[in-house]
């Protein structure tokens, strides 16, 4: 078990109260999060993502995203839009620990990769990432949208005009696929990435989108036409699997009747169709 500070936001006077935490994460290929409660302490994660819990944790479905910054029906009718924009379930579920001792829930991923703890009081509170990217989170961390501020990045970014925005003082939980690497970028330091691959960044780090250019790399070159720049200081999250990539070959595979070695063309078939497999 690893000890971090769960920090959790007051209403009164904007004072922060530490809660310690502890967390594990079990797992290789497909990976679940423990998150251990203290009484009256709760996590909030998206529908679908509950693995199993012990008994005396309350569940209740939230309206948005349960933060604690929201107030009124009127914070809870923005925290849902904004949710809503990027694609997410206007609803939340929330787990609090009604009982005396420590409990434990768990999250599991939805599929194949890792699972990326992130105490946003050491990120500078703030983290932009994939829409599908958040798993779970303290409450009070708010779950909102991040308008790319640039034309380029909004039309060609390959994974849609917003992504989501993570902010508060707490421990969140981010999921991406397949092996995840990170890259600490200087001040003025860029790195070009497949924009499917990025998972999220600090919000430091200044996105944009790029034209590959080329006729030969426009047409054949099979990587798309734009790409990503992600510009320091920050740190940046980047996946080897992106969901949309995974998909796109299940959906290949399960649809195409591949031509067999024995058939008139052959392998040659195979070869016309882009699959030298």
């Amino acid at each position: 078990m690893v000890k971090l500070l769960f920090v959790c936001l007051q209403k009164t006077k904007y004072m922060i109260q530490n809660h310690e935490i502890d967390y594990r994460i079990e797992g290789e290929e497909m990976q679940y999060v423990e998150v251990e409660l203290d009484p009256q302490e709760t996590a909030v994660a998206e529908p679908g993502a509950f693995m199993m819990m012990d008994d005396g944790i309350q569940m209740e479905t939230i309206f948005g995203d349960g933060s604690q910054q929201t107030g009124g029906i009127f914070g809870k009718l923005m925290s849902a839009g904004k949710r809503f924009l990027t694609g997410e379930n206007l609803f939340m579920t929330a787990y609090t620990n009604v009982g005396s001792g420590k409990k434990h829930v768990s999250f599991a991923a939805p599929y194949p990769g890792k699972i990326i703890p992130m105490n946003l009081l050491q990120l500078g509170g703030k983290i932009i990432c994939q829409k599908d990217a958040f798993l779970c989170a303290a409450k009070g961390v708010s779950i909102g949208i991040e308008f790319q501020k640039k034309l380029g990045a909004g039309l060609f970014g390959g994974e849609g005009f917003i992504m989501e925005k993570i902010e508060g003082d707490g421990m969140a939980f981010m999921h991406a696929g397949g092996h995840v690497t990170e890259r600490i970028l200087q001040a003025g330091e860029t790195l070009k990435v497949d924009t499917g691959c990025i998972v999220g960044f600090t919000g430091g780090v200044a996105y944009d989108i790029e034209f590959i250019g080329g006729i030969k790399n426009t047409i054949f070159g099979g990587e798309g036409v734009f790409f990503a720049t992600l510009r320091g200081p920050g740190l940046v999250w980047i996946q080897t699997l992106p969901i949309s990539r995974l998909a796109g070959r299940i959906l290949k595979y399960g649809t195409y009747k591949k031509r067999e070695e024995g058939g008139i063309l052959g392998g040659l078939g195979n070869w016309i169709d882009g699959d030298n497999s």
